[in-house]
């Protein structure tokens, strides 16, 4: 009975979505905001030009109400959801643009950049002061902690901006980056659970719950993309996520395929730029994948499968280092 009102969070965070989506979807179409296809992708996304994008936006305010009638007692959630909208505003500033002017690039690098380190500079000073956290980074599997004094700040910037940019670059296949947001905020309110952080679980849940009713329009073939609206706005929520419950660390192995994808362009990056060559035939990884002969179904349900299997892998670790 215990899991009773976190499975209710869930399910209506699922209705919420859909009921959004319902709405938000005929006026994606009805301005036009469609996703523009690079095009030096894969060929057989180029069917894809003209979907609408900007998902994120009402699976972000699902999880807004949701949030609100449900969890506004808590610090450590206004403190996430904070978060979570404004990596969703600075993802829709980069989705407008390209939409308007009707291209693959909205914000430069820089000021994306720049955008996500300063929202998560504000995250660090409102968690230090609402939470009071400690300076200390948990070891993944022992009860060793490492303190790093106030170099736990930047830490925690280039975890939030990483994990963001991560889910981003995972976002390139229908239904693919949510659902793995969806295994990965799921184990995190294990996790939360297992900590007796209940209000995080809370949101955990909620955020997980909007993933899945984000699928309902997202799975193959996609009827509406997230866009930079929604990628940067759940890997924000999942790094923030590891910071209030100290495992920013753990969030390495939670979301392996977030952190595949991510190393994969910079695998590419670098060895091309070292020595001319390409490690894989395209990047970021799942690309690989579908120029390697595999449908993007395959790929998709793969990537869901090797990270639930890792996020499982995981906490069951966890408990077994906890009961030594």
């Amino acid at each position: 009975m215990i899991f009773m009102p976190y499975l209710l969070y869930i399910i209506i965070a699922v209705i919420t979505t859909i009921i959004l989506g319902a709405i938000g979807i005929p006026m994606a179409k009805k301005y036009k905001a469609h996703q523009s296809i690079r095009e030096e992708g894969p060929k057989s996304h180029r069917c894809k030009s003209g979907t609408p994008t900007m998902g994120g936006l009402f699976m972000v305010l699902a999880a807004v109400i949701v949030t609100i009638f449900s969890q506004a007692h808590s610090w450590a959630v206004i403190c996430l959801l904070v978060l979570t909208v404004g990596y969703c505003i600075l993802g829709f500033l980069d989705d407008f643009i390209k939409a308007e002017k009707k291209r693959n690039l909205g914000l430069t690098a820089k000021q994306k950049l720049m955008g996500q380190i300063i929202l998560a500079v504000i995250f660090c000073y409102g968690t230090s002061t609402a939470l009071n956290l400690s300076h200390a980074i948990l070891v993944p599997f022992t009860s060793w902690e490492l303190s790093i004094g106030y170099l736990y700040y930047p830490f925690v910037v280039i975890v939030i901006v990483g994990a963001s940019n991560a889910v981003n670059l995972t976002d390139g296949l229908d239904g693919l980056a949510a659902g793995c947001c969806f295994i990965t905020f799921m184990a995190y309110a294990l996790y939360s659970l297992w900590v007796g952080l209940t209000d995080v679980a809370a949101f955990s849940c909620i955020m997980a719950g909007c993933c899945a009713g984000f699928l309902f329009y997202n799975y193959h073939p996609a009827k509406i993309f997230m866009g930079d609206t929604g990628s940067l706005a759940l890997g924000g929520a999942i790094a923030g996520i590891s910071v209030v419950t100290h495992s920013e660390l753990l969030l390495v192995f939670l979301g392996v395929i977030f952190v595949a994808e991510a190393l994969s362009v910079i695998l590419q990056v670098a060895s091309f730029q070292l020595w001319g060559k390409r490690i894989f035939k395209m990047s970021p990884l799942h690309h690989h994948f579908e120029l390697s002969g595999w449908s993007e179904t395959q790929v998709v349900w793969f990537f869901w499968f090797t990270e639930m299997l890792a996020a499982a892998g995981v906490l069951l670790l966890v408990s077994i280092c906890e009961m030594i």
